[in-house]
């Protein structure tokens, strides 16, 4: 693939101090005045950021630019995080939103769905030029830059820019933009891994795959069909649906909720779920979790993404959602 131009109330992720970071603010105050981003530390002194508005909030590690909360008043936390969760640098945390490159599944590098998310990201306060409209929104714009460490294991320069917003509206937006700044070519894959708190597995369906194409991880990669009108979970899934509708639909009868997963510049989307068994051999993953929660990912994995030197790949996520009666 070339270059594109472009309901529960879980306790808080990461127990929090309550002094705000001092620093320069990561959005000019006049561009949100009724919206507000608070810099705390975690109990590890790892700034968290919490994006806030009077619909929702959204709280972001600097570990991994991973997004632990996502929570609105209509619907409280829409996120699935761990009660194993493990809150050790440099592992990422089980749940959340977390940002795997360059790999998925450990394809070249030696760590587990790549570096990025077990690297300290920066806030970018003056990051060149993105479009669309932000005047709505509160937002961060955080960098990743390939290190001496990094090239070790990956040998490529790189630039990792990403924004994340929260609308008036609960909507939460990620938009990832990776830079070769290398002499050379090189490939990647970018997955925004999302685990989404649902109420029970058997009582949640996938709209929106029916007739793709899947290849199963849990059968050697084997290609078939989505015959079914939508997904529905009796057993483990692990599965990369290729060339896929950039909107999904994930249902959830008990909660009376549907989240709606919108992607762009991603043409894959990954669907797990490690069931019972799996689910005993993870450490950081309650044995009975996998009830709770489900991946739906948007991704480039199947067919790498190629940049020259000095191209630049830009791919989306927005997450919303929908109440019913």
């Amino acid at each position: 693939m070339k270059a594109s131009a472009g309901a529960d109330k879980r306790p808080p992720p990461s127990p929090q101090k309550s002094v705000t970071t001092s620093g320069p603010s990561p959005q000019k105050p006049d561009e949100n005045p009724l919206e507000s981003i608070e810099l705390v530390k975690d109990n590890n002194g790892i700034t968290q950021l919490i994006l806030r508005n009077n619909d929702a909030s959204a709280t972001v590690s600097l570990l991994g630019a991973q997004v632990v909360s996502w929570k609105t008043k209509l619907t409280g936390e829409l996120l699935f995080l761990s009660k194993k969760a493990i809150f050790n640098p440099p592992n990422a945390v089980r749940g959340g939103i977390s940002i795997c490159f360059p790999e998925f599944k450990n394809r070249e590098t030696e760590e587990n769905h790549g570096f990025a998310r077990n690297r300290i990201w920066v806030i970018e306060e003056n990051p060149p030029h993105l479009s669309g409209d932000f005047k709505t929104k509160v937002y961060v714009d955080l960098l990743l830059k390939s290190s001496k460490e990094d090239a070790k294991i990956w040998p490529h320069s790189f630039e990792f820019r990403l924004r994340i917003s929260l609308t008036a509206m609960g909507i939460l937006g990620l938009t990832s933009r990776i830079r070769n700044v290398d002499r050379k070519n090189f490939s990647f894959c970018m997955v925004y891994h999302t685990y989404l708190s649902v109420s029970d597995i058997s009582e949640v369906r996938i709209e929106g795959l029916e007739t793709l194409y899947y290849l199963d991880n849990l059968l050697q990669k084997q290609r078939f069909t989505e015959q079914g009108v939508s997904l529905t979970f009796e057993s483990e899934v692990d599965r990369i649906y290729t060339d896929c509708n950039n909107v999904v639909a994930v249902r959830d009868h008990y909660k009376k909720r549907t989240v709606i997963i919108t992607k762009d510049g991603l043409p894959d989307i990954v669907v797990w779920n490690p069931w019972l068994k799996k689910s005993k051999s993870i450490a950081d993953l309650g044995d009975k979790e996998y009830q709770q929660m489900l991946c739906v990912d948007g991704a480039a994995v199947e067919n790498p993404i190629t940049l020259k030197p000095g191209e630049e790949w830009k791919g989306s996520l927005e997450l919303s959602f929908l109440l019913s009666s």
